[in-house]
């Protein structure tokens, strides 16, 4: 008697376990149906816990009153990122003239460029005191 209940019982565990095995899978697809392919806007920021922008990417109008190169500064898409403080330790833009990528440091003025427009590119380090050093190909 004792044999079949436990037979019973595990039989009962067995048929959970293959009901399980076979739900499963349609459960997740069921939870991601309804989610869009592409995420689209005009803009995204990353919040921290309290609030203060982290990260964004954002696609700037071109600007006349701005003058870059003797040029208004064109559409740019620009990606932030950064430091709790709210300085951006990391910019990367794209507009139709190249791309640049901004690196910063801990300390003002230190940063690190690197531009590509036109046929030019360019490498440029700042340090802390102010040293700055450029490197053209």
């Amino acid at each position: 008697m004792k044999t079949q209940r436990l037979l019973i019982v595990l039989t009962a565990i067995n048929l959970g376990l293959l009901y399980y095995q076979v739900a499963q899978p349609r459960l997740a697809v069921a939870s991601t149906v309804d989610v869009p392919a592409v995420l689209r806007g005009r803009a995204l920021e990353i919040v921290d816990a309290r609030g203060r922008i982290r990260a964004s990417i954002a696609v700037l109008p071109e600007d006349p009153k701005v003058i870059w190169k003797g040029k208004p500064y064109p559409e740019t898409v620009l990606l932030r990122l950064m430091s709790p403080e709210g300085r951006p330790h990391v910019k990367l833009g794209a507009s139709h003239m190249g791309s640049g990528l901004v690196i910063g440091g801990e300390a003002d003025p230190t940063y690190i460029q690197v531009l590509a427009e036109g046929g030019e590119s360019t490498l440029k380090l700042i340090n802390k005191g102010g040293v700055e050093r450029l490197i053209k190909p």
